[in-house]
């Protein structure tokens, strides 16, 4: 779908890997309190409780968590399906993608990465010496594994949306497997969908965290799943108390509330819908599984004045022109139906 990103991408080599050759990514979110926050795709809302419990666990904080994580680990487990043991604590899911690579990949190793996708995958591959091989994110899954140390699968994809089909992508995983290639799938809004985890499965490593669905981006939760070799690598190479006590005990409670993912499922799926509908006048919008939708701006629109247009309503959208090979795109999240509907009174057809 982006050839050009791809090329431009692939042409782009990897470097020595040292830290001082590589610079931050952008990212969405705001600190700015009087905006209204369309640029970050975190749920608005967190589980009931999770106030209390963060205070009856602050406590803990003056002395080193239990580093096995039980409680944890078991809440995760019963949440993508798989076996406790298997899953390792993680200060969100960067941390993963990162203890991932560290495990995996040498310098000089090529990864396989989708394009347009999230932009840290290739700064973490470049932090390892590695080198970064594009391509077409909604081509991944035919690629050839063979010469690559690792391949990256955002599903769904980020910016884009949409999910990969199930029964492909374990096909695919298999592939790999067969050919001695790891398999990183970073999960971080599956649980936004219906779609089953591939959590388990040998020779792929899931990324997860609560920092999207549970709405809860500072405080540095998630979890890799991974078996065999790969899971023995991980938790070995994790650092000691790889996760706070508060976090662990309030990522634990979170995982437990199965009524507040149905509730977000459902409010993400109904508000998704009705925001595609009244945002397709203006833009063409990517098909999401997700709690965010790319537009395509047409050549009579202008990034800058839809970004600065919400800006004077209080509003921050993404400029998804900071994704590779996005020209002409914003990416706006979906929040509650009220604040969707301002966002909808700014940016629909008729403005």
């Amino acid at each position: 779908m982006f050839p050009e990103a791809v090329d431009e991408l692939r042409a782009e080599s990897a470097d020595d890997g040292t830290v001082d050759d590589h610079g931050r990514v952008p990212h969405g979110s705001t600190d700015d309190p009087w905006l209204l926050d369309f640029s970050a795709n975190t749920n608005p809302r967190m589980p009931d409780g999770v106030s209390r419990v963060y205070q009856s666990a602050l406590a803990t904080a003056r002395r080193y968590p239990s580093d096995d994580y039980c409680a944890f680990r078991v809440a995760a487990a019963e949440v993508v399906d798989c076996e406790a043991h298997e899953v390792i604590p993680t200060a969100g899911g960067l941390a993963t993608i990162r203890l991932t690579l560290q495990t995996t990949v040498q310098s000089g190793d090529s990864v396989l990465v989708p394009a347009p996708s999230f932009g840290e995958y290739a700064r973490e591959i470049r932090l390892q010496g590695a080198e970064p091989t594009f391509v077409d994110y909604d081509a991944v899954l035919d690629a050839d594994p063979v010469d690559h140390e690792l391949v990256v699968v955002c599903n769904p994809n980020n910016p884009t949306g949409e999910c990969y089909d199930h029964d492909r992508l374990r096909a695919f995983a298999e592939r790999c497997r067969d050919v001695g290639t790891t398999l990183l799938v970073d999960e971080a809004f599956l649980g936004f969908t219906d779609q089953p985890s591939l959590a388990g499965t040998p020779g792929v490593v899931v990324a997860r965290s609560l920092t999207k669905l549970y709405g809860l981006p500072g405080l540095r939760a998630g979890y890799a799943v991974a078996t065999g070799r790969h899971r023995d690598r991980l938790d070995t190479a994790r650092i000691a108390w790889s996760l706070g006590g508060p976090a662990a005990a309030v990522g634990t409670h979170c995982l437990r509330d199965e009524a507040f993912v149905a509730a977000t499922k459902e409010r993400v799926r109904t508000e998704r819908e009705r925001m595609r509908t009244q945002l397709s006048g203006r833009f063409r919008v990517y098909p999401s599984d997700a709690p965010f939708l790319l537009l395509e701006l047409d050549a009579s629109d202008s990034v800058d004045e839809v970004l600065d247009d919400a800006r004077e309503y209080d509003i921050a959208i993404r400029d998804a022109r900071t994704f590779r090979g996005l020209d002409s795109h914003v990416r706006v999240a979906v929040r509650m139906p009220d604040e969707n509907q301002q966002l909808l009174g700014v940016l629909s057809a008729d403005v």
